[in-house]
Order: C-alpha cells, then structure tokens, then sequence
C-alpha cells in the first residue's frame, strides 16, 4: 500500500476531543494541558495557539479517550489551579482539509479602522468564502493583517476586496495561497519615486532652469498621456550644455524611500535577487545599485561630450517595452521563473513590467496603473511589500537585532 493510499483509507468518523484554553499567558500553561493529555495516551490531530496582548487562546484537537469524563474533571481541576478556562467538546470526523481555493488576503491601514476591517470581514462572507486564520504582520508605521481564507476564487475576491478596500481607505491584496507565494525570489523596482523620493530628470532639470516645464511633461508621461520614448527625448533635450557635475549633485541629493534599505536587506538576507529598471540614467542608478547591493540594473544612457550633457540619449530607450523586456532578461540571467518574480512601478511606463511579473504591485501609482496591477500599495513605506511576502515587521526585526549582535 503506497504512503497515499494509507492516508485515503485513515477513518474519519473516529471520535474526537476538542481543548480550548482560554486565559492570562504565562510560561507552562500549554506544557501544564500537554502533559495530562499526554497521560492518557492521546493522539494530536491538531493544534494552534496564539496570544493577543497577553491573553491565550490554545486550541488542541485529539482522538478521544473510551471515556472522556476522568479528563473533563482532570482539566477542570488544573483549570482552577491556574485560573483559566478550559472547555473540552467531544465529536466526530478528523481534522479535515480547509476548503479548496486557499488564498492569503493582506489588509493596510494607517490606521486600519474596525470599520474597515468589519467591511473586508463581510465581503470575504459574501463571497461564501471563509476566514480561516488573522495574523499581525505589522503594528507601526502602518497595522498589516493576514488573513487566510479558504473557498475563494482569487480572481472574484481580488476584485470585491479592491472595490472595498479602495472605498475605506485601505491597501488590500489578495494572492493565490500554497508554496508559490514563499518562492518570489527576483524583486524588479522601477526607480523614480519608487526605491527613491522624486524623479532625477526634474532635479537635472532644476540645475538647468527648466524644471516646470520638464515635470509638466513628466506627469502627463506618467499618467499614460504621452509617449515615454517621447517624452523623454523631449525632456533630456532641455538639459543640452548641463555639465556632467550636475549628475554627482544629484546622485548626492537623491533620498531613498522609506524602507527601501530594510526591504533590500531582509529579502537578500533570504536569498532573493534585486534589480532596478529605469526610463532614467545609468549614470545614476549604476551608483544606486552598488551602494544598496542590487544585482541586476537597466536604464537609459545620457550622451556627455567633453563634460557636458548633449540632450541626447545613447542606445537603446527603456520605455514601458523595455522595462518587461529587461525583466524577462534578469529573469533568465538568475534562473527565476516569471511566476516567481516581482515587479514594483508607479507610472504608466511600468505596466508591461508588472503586467509580465508574477506579482505586480503598483506603489503609491496612478490610477491607470493601480487598476491594472495585481495589487497596490498607497503608504509611502516600501517595505510594506515585506508584509504582502508573508514576511511580518517582528520578523525583521529580530533578524536585524541578531545581525548587529552577531
């Protein structure tokens, strides 16, 4: 009998024992229930527990005893002894597989009101969905939930919780649940005003005294308005006779997002890769990419000729193609499959990229861009992506505390 097989034939309307303790959390309880379960030669079917500012829920799941009564009392009377509550159900059938259609919705709010998280709860049940399990995955600067649910299809879910989420105020993805979702192991960000605050072609353009005129332009190419390919040779054109120093101020001026440095560090830290495509300048994200320890990095090519900028580009545009190009292009070079990639962008020219991606996550984006990515996110922390990875900010947290004490 194969190892399948013998699971198939398990009998599940064996009887059953279900504990529960509720109380104040200290150390033992848990070892205190274990043990006399133990003493009766028990098998554990199932078990979870968690504790919520300092109270215990521990649920456990058993095959039940001839007879049950001599644990009820012996229950009871640890029950008093520690001051907690215990309730034992006896029924039928084993612990039995969630519902098919597993998927992991991830909720961010800052903050995230219970109004808001009742009116996800009650779309998740309309949907005839059920909650399976909450868990924290973040308190500060944002409050991020997991929930996993069972019976959904992500596809219909992912279009009932955006209407809601959109409607109070909070950032909602929903991804499909399983192994995949832990195996991501290729992050593609876009850079201007995505790893960093603002847009390099407009602080060149301040040095050359065109900086309305060239983020008018910026905005509508962002917006989809406008042709990028144009738009940017229309834009670098107004830097003709800049001197090449200009690009050294500006790589000094340049501000990360906040969180960038923790999101690069935690998922390198897990063996994941990094690469950054950008519509903007090489002689600005080569430096970028060697001071956060990115692996892979496109963009376009200012032409300089004896020290100054000629308002021309070099090769090759990275225009919205471009960019999903260059993702597939790293993709291959690291030997990640596209399903298990993540494409991170804010502007129109991103849409091929996160469209192409296994996850395309739309940060703090335009409305065209947020309609057609797989989710967004509105806060300004690009480390929250962490949360939507299952990767919660204690987590972080402790490996940053080991890292600096090691």
């Amino acid at each position: 009998m194969t190892r399948q097989a013998e699971y198939d034939t398990h009998p599940i309307d064996r009887p059953t024992l279900l504990v529960t303790l509720t109380g104040t959390d200290r150390p033992g309880l848990t070892s205190a229930v274990l043990s006399i379960l133990a003493s009766r030669g028990l098998d554990v079917i199932d078990a979870e527990q968690v504790v919520l500012r300092g109270r215990l829920v521990l649920g456990v799941l058993l095959t039940a005893p001839r007879d049950h009564k001599e644990l009820k009392k012996d229950l009871k009377s640890l029950a008093e002894g520690l001051d907690v509550d215990i309730d034992v159900k006896k029924g039928f059938g084993d612990n039995e597989p969630r519902r098919k259609g597993r998927t992991q919705v991830t909720v961010i709010g800052s903050p995230l009101t219970a109004k808001g998280f009742a009116a996800i709860a009650g779309r998740i049940a309309d949907t005839g969905a059920n909650i399976d399990r909450i868990s924290r995955m973040a308190r500060y600067p944002v409050t991020a939930m997991e929930i996993a649910v069972s019976g959904a299809d992500p596809d219909s879910l992912r279009t009932v919780l955006a209407l809601e989420g959109v409607k109070q105020g909070l950032d909602v993805a929903v991804q499909a649940g399983g192994l995949y979702r832990r195996a991501k192991r290729l992050i593609v960000m876009d850079v201007d005003s995505t790893l960093i605050q603002g847009e390099v072609i407009e602080m060149l353009a301040a040095h050359a005294g065109r900086l309305e005129e060239v983020a008018a332009v910026t905005e509508q190419a962002m917006r989809g308005e406008l042709d990028f390919a144009d738009s940017l040779r229309h834009r670098v054109a107004t830097l003709e006779g800049l001197p090449a120093s200009a690009l050294d101020e500006v790589h000094r001026a340049i501000e990360l997002a906040p969180g960038a440095r923790t999101l690069v560090r935690t998922l390198k830290r897990l063996g994941y890769q990094f690469a950054i495509v950008s519509g903007g300048f090489s002689q600005i994200t080569d430096k970028l990419a060697a001071e956060l320890g990115i692996d892979y990095a496109a963009a376009n090519v200012l032409e300089i000729v004896d020290g100054k900028l000629t308002g021309k580009v070099v090769g090759d545009i990275v225009d919205r193609a471009g960019k999903a190009t260059a993702l597939r292009r790293f993709a291959k070079s690291s030997g990640t499959p596209l399903s298990q990639t993540v494409a991170i962008g804010d502007g129109a020219n991103d849409l091929d990229m996160l469209a192409a991606a296994g996850l395309g996550i739309a940060f703090n984006a335009k409305p065209v861009v947020r309609a057609a990515a797989d989710t967004h996110v509105s806060v300004p922390y690009l480390d929250t992506i962490l949360y939507l990875l299952g990767i919660s900010r204690e987590e972080v947290e402790a490996a940053d505390a080991q890292s600096s004490a090691s």
